[in-house]
């Protein structure tokens, strides 16, 4: 076996180690994926009912992060099998190592999947209609970093898809606003996945993996600001659309400062500071919710939204 080959480990036996296999496998150990996709869902769905949403809805949407980010790092990991035995990062997960088979992981999969169907099929048709658009993204961003070096893209379209979908649930309709909110999410996701995909760039080299991190180069961190400016652009534009008042633009400056502090952090593109920036990104999406919800809780509703 060569040094670059991981030995598949015993299989665990009792039904402790297999519930902590599955929680490894969809991370629900490092929440911080959940995180990235939960924010601007609830972005979504605060603008979409101009405050509160309705309960329900917000109760499937939130769940239905939970199940769809665990599918997704289920679908990754099988997609990766074979290329994350070569990163040392990832050589050690469950599907990699041996300790959960292919079969198995896909079952789950499947088996998220569903219970996230079955929260949709309690909301409207058009929400039920698109949520085959977010399994779809789902499955296809795992096979991208084989075929093009955009797959931050890719994933950013998975994560955006929320916002169009809420809009669906809360309102019966899809305008503008929503995909608007949709671009924002594409853009602010392309930028810290760069920089996640920054961390492992050395390893992607040898392996022939794609991502952004690699096509951007030493034009790494300009573009990475470049985003950054345009997600804030379109948060501003969105909080006109909204007509929303001091307290959210308060919570869009202090992203803001959060972005330029990202932007220090992989100044010298070292893996670690690189990491610690993407993690920043959870703070990021904070703070804009909190001052929407503070805009929305103080001020009220805008007397109309066109």
């Amino acid at each position: 076996m060569s040094s670059t080959e991981t030995r598949p480990q015993p299989a665990a036996t009792s039904l402790s180690q297999r519930i902590m296999l599955y929680v490894e496998l969809t991370r629900l150990h490092k929440p911080i994926g959940i995180m990235l996709l939960l924010w601007p869902t609830l972005w979504a769905l605060w603008a979409a009912a101009e405050g509160v949403p309705d309960i329900h809805i917000l109760i499937v949407f939130v769940t239905g992060v939970i199940l769809m980010r665990s599918a997704g790092c289920i679908i990754n990991d099988y997609a990766d099998r074979n290329i994350d035995r070569h990163v040392a990062r990832t050589r050690e997960r469950p599907l990699t190592s041996g300790r959960i088979s292919s079969r198995e992981a896909l079952s789950l999969f499947v088996v998220l999947c569903l219970m996230a169907f079955m929260l949709v099929l309690t909301l409207n048709w058009l929400t039920i209609a698109l949520s085959f658009g977010a399994l779809a993204l789902a499955v296809v961003y795992p096979f991208m970093k084989r075929h093009t070096h955009l797959p931050q893209v890719v994933l950013g379209a998975a994560f955006g898809w929320a916002a169009p979908m809420a809009f669906a649930a809360q309102t019966g309709t899809v305008p503008q606003l929503a995909w608007l909110l949709f671009t924002a999410n594409v853009l602010w996701s392309t930028a810290y996945d760069t920089m996640y995909a920054m961390v492992d760039r050395e390893d992607d080299l040898k392996i022939g993996v794609r991502s952004t991190a690699i096509l951007f180069a030493d034009q790494d961190r300009v573009i990475i600001a470049i985003l950054q400016a345009m997600v804030v652009l379109a948060l501003v534009l969105i909080g006109a659309q909204l007509q929303r008042g001091a307290w959210y633009f308060i919570g869009l400056a202090v992203a803001a400062g959060l972005a330029t502090y990202q932007l220090v952090l992989i100044r010298d593109r070292e893996p670690a500071a690189c990491f610690k920036a993407f993690l920043n990104n959870n703070w990021f999406g904070a703070v804009v919710f909190i001052g929407l919800v503070l805009d929305y809780a103080i001020s009220g509703p805008a007397a109309a939204i066109e």
